[in-house]
């Protein structure tokens, strides 16, 4: 029986010895993870994405969430019977949406995932970029066909004051963080795409990591030809694919781009559909997904 019992433990043993070096090289290191994707909406995958983010804590890393909330967005804007349109890959959001946008994130979304982290202990606390000033913007306008377009109140962020996540931070806290931003010019409020939050917050924090969770394996060598999935690839390899990729993935790598290019070590786009992806990304050799480097350290160990 004690002989069958060791057999058992051993593998266990041997996972923990594989986090080891990981865990060294992490410790107390700033993580920003864009939620979002299937993992929002899945109920095993929203409580395995908590278990994860308040496993990085107490690991002796200090998470930072970011989320957007685009299929509840949708589903409350057809409920107060506004249509959603979409423009540039981007929202259309008029004042009646952004009632809509910011009832959503601040009030439904970010109230659900604080408490799913708050089951494991008083760690998580939400904000928006509202709060302290923590995202300013200003008003953005794509453009289409060689002509700049009103999208409403979309924004384009400008400034970025980290004093109140890492206040929250200093304080043992896992903050979460809804992507509305306040206006840096006319008193408004803006609906700014959440993985272009996400970077410029991972940033400005000097983070370590910054993890995009996603609904596809990561970055595909030649879709929809191959499902070879690019395992890390440098920002002037990345840059260079830009513009062949599809348009629900552009934002996510250009904020890995903007993330590497401004002092992030790595940022990384994963499949958030699998439990624990962000364990399995940062804690074992393999990693899963797509992990974009700096021009600098290619050919180094990461």
């Amino acid at each position: 029986m004690s002989t069958t019992r060791k057999h058992t433990a051993l593998p266990k043993a041997q996972i923990l010895i594989e986090a080891l070096p990981w865990l060294v090289r992490h410790n107390g290191k700033t993580v920003v993870i864009k939620f979002g994707g299937n993992a929002m909406i899945d109920e095993d995958l929203k409580a395995a994405f908590a278990q994860d983010v308040v496993f990085l804590h107490h690991a002796g890393l200090k998470p930072v969430v970011v989320h957007g909330g685009g299929p509840q967005i949708s589903a409350a804007l057809d409920k107060h019977g506004i249509v959603s349109e979409f423009k540039a890959g981007l929202r259309v959001t008029t004042e009646d949406a952004m009632d809509v946008v910011r009832m959503v994130l601040a009030g439904q979304v970010q109230r659900e995932l604080v408490n799913l982290l708050n089951e494991h202990g008083p760690l998580a606390v939400g904000l928006t970029g509202e709060d302290a000033h923590t995202i300013s913007a200003t008003k953005h306008r794509p453009e289409i066909d060689g002509e700049l377009v009103d999208i409403g109140r979309v924004g384009e962020i400008t400034a970025i004051d980290t004093g109140a996540i890492e206040a929250l931070l200093a304080d043992g806290r896992i903050p979460v963080v809804s992507s509305i931003a306040r206006s840096q010019d006319d008193g408004h409020v803006y609906n700014v795409n959440a993985d272009t939050a996400a970077a410029a917050l991972a940033a400005a924090l000097d983070a370590e990591t910054l993890m995009v969770l996603t609904d596809v394996e990561g970055l595909y060598e030649d879709w929809p030809h191959s499902d070879e999935v690019i395992s890390r690839l440098t920002a002037s390899q990345l840059e260079k694919l830009l513009p062949e990729l599809s348009s629900g993935m552009v934002p996510k790598m250009e904020g890995c781009l903007h993330a590497v290019r401004n002092g992030v070590t790595t940022a990384r786009v994963i499949d958030g559909r699998v439990q624990h992806s962000i364990l399995l990304e940062i804690f074992t050799d393999e990693g899963i997904g797509t992990m974009v480097v700096p021009d600098a350290q290619e050919g180094d160990a990461v």
